[in-house]
């Protein structure tokens, strides 16, 4: 297997380190816009690795197919992983497909609400552009992997494991995500620093949430069509306070617009499938006044003779998620909260969960825990690819699966595995 990985942020920088550990590929190239980021990655690896010779740093434009189609034929990848923001989805996938290589991302195409009741129906949803194209993927015997992080991703896979393993009937799967992260400046004082992408983070919450439900699924004459199933909802809409384990205890979650829910009932049977995010009050309020100000668009505006994006600024003025680990205490955690029929008839609800610590992964990885628990996922699913256990064409969500040997491989400890258990509590 040869990995070219585009993206050398925080996420993709926790990736290549974790990637060093494992002997599954032949050659793991770093590239990014910015190539003395892609540099700093590599060199960063080879530190920590002496001898490592498989990685390299290249330059490349993520926004620019052809680009991307070149510099995969160039390092004869086999599998592009796609390790920057959403907004470069589209061109990673098609330059990926144009290079004859397989292609992994950690979150899907973008979204577009509704033009006249956005806050009711559905416009374009979270990687329908993608799916749309699983026909040529399928035609050209080539596998596009989507939503393969933490949330979508490993929340994805419980949610498999538990259809097949706990459940005979699901009412609900409900992904639950929430943390008792905190960040301090140089003198202690508690500071807001987002654990990933500002950019992304002001995307899936301001956009208006997506529901599913089986009985919108199902027409008047029986017939069923899963994509009638989606609704949405207003941002931050139904709160409720989840109690997270592992010592995080209750957060107050609220509906985010997020992969999973486009993503479950394309391959699982459930009644309703929603997601759920622990934003904090912080959060919310910080949300409400950039859309109030207008400083969440993406279009362009003239400052002083210069075209620039408010989203984009609000980002670049925020400290970059990779640099934040040695500031940051605490424990994040993802997981899928299950309920409906056990396999034994009788009443079940379960929450199937991974816990990340920041202590833990800054002193084994140098890579702060959000992202470091988002990187994981991806790369303990190409070495699934490349050994054969995993297998597809198409375009694929992590649900269609078999989620057992993931876990398993997780879970084990180091050097067979990655030495990460996940948890299951019934409630």
């Amino acid at each position: 297997m040869r990995v070219l990985m585009v993206g050398a942020g925080g996420v993709g920088d926790a990736a290549a380190r974790i990637a060093a550990e494992r002997a599954f590929f032949e050659a793991w190239v770093v590239a990014d816009y910015d190539l003395t980021r892609a540099e700093g990655t590599v060199g960063a690896v080879t530190e920590r690795h002496a001898g490592e010779t498989r990685f390299s740093a290249a330059q490349v434009d993520a926004s620019d197919a052809a680009a991307v189609e070149a510099l995969a034929r160039e390092v004869a990848a086999t599998h592009v992983f796609n390790a920057v923001d959403p907004r470069f989805v589209l061109p990673i996938f098609e330059g990926a497909h144009a290079a004859g290589a397989d292609y992994l991302d950690m979150a899907m195409s973008l979204s577009q609400p509704h033009p006249t009741e956005p806050h009711a129906k559905v416009g374009v949803k979270l990687g329908d552009d993608q799916l749309a194209r699983a026909g040529a993927w399928e035609a050209d015997g080539r596998l596009a992997l989507v939503g393969i992080g933490v949330e979508p991703g490993l929340s994805d896979v419980f949610a498999r494991y538990a259809a097949d393993h706990l459940f005979s009937d699901i009412d609900e799967l409900g992904t639950r995500d929430g943390a008792n992260l905190v960040i301090r400046d140089d003198e202690g004082n508690e500071v807001f620093a987002p654990g990933f992408s500002m950019w992304t983070i002001i995307e899936e919450c301001l956009n208006p949430p997506v529901v599913w439900e089986r009985r919108r699924a199902v027409g008047a004459d029986g017939s069923y069509d899963v994509d009638a199933g989606f609704f949405t909802l207003p941002p931050f809409s139904e709160p409720e306070v989840f109690d997270f384990p592992d010592g995080i205890g209750p957060v107050e979650c609220v509906h985010v617009e997020h992969e999973e829910v486009l993503l479950m009932p394309r391959w699982l049977d459930a009644e309703r499938v929603t997601f759920k995010y622990g934003l904090g009050g912080e959060m919310i309020g910080i949300l409400r006044t950039l859309h109030t100000l207008g400083l969440d668009r993406t279009d362009p505006v003239r400052v002083k003779g210069v075209e620039v994006s408010p989203r984009d600024v609000v980002a670049a003025v925020l400290p970059d998620p990779a640099t934040i680990g040695p500031r940051m205490k605490g424990k994040t955690c993802a997981g899928v909260w299950v309920t409906g029929t056990g396999k034994d008839g009788q009443p079940r609800r379960t929450y199937l969960y991974h816990v990340s610590d920041n202590a833990d992964t800054m002193r084994d990885y140098g890579a702060q825990c959000v992202v470091w628990q988002t990187a994981v996922n991806p790369v303990v699913a190409l070495e699934l690819l490349s050994t054969g256990v995993w297998t597809g064409t198409g375009v694929l969500g992590p649900e269609a699966f078999d989620a057992v040997p993931f876990l398993d491989l997780l879970a084990a400890p180091k050097p067979e595995g990655y030495g990460s258990p996940w948890g299951l509590e019934d409630r």
